[in-house]
């Protein structure tokens, strides 16, 4: 199950790594995404 959502994470969520953000200056919105795609990501590769 957390293959397939974490393939449509890839798809849907934007990636944060590839436009620069740095983790610091990050808004909550874009903390929670980040910290959801790599809960994902961990549970997907389990």
């Amino acid at each position: 199950m957390f293959k397939i959502l974490a393939k449509i994470n890839k798809i849907l969520l934007p990636s944060f790594t590839k436009q620069g953000l740095d983790i610091a200056k990050a808004k909550k919105w874009q903390m929670a995404i980040i910290g959801y795609r790599a809960y994902v990501t961990k549970r997907a590769l389990d």
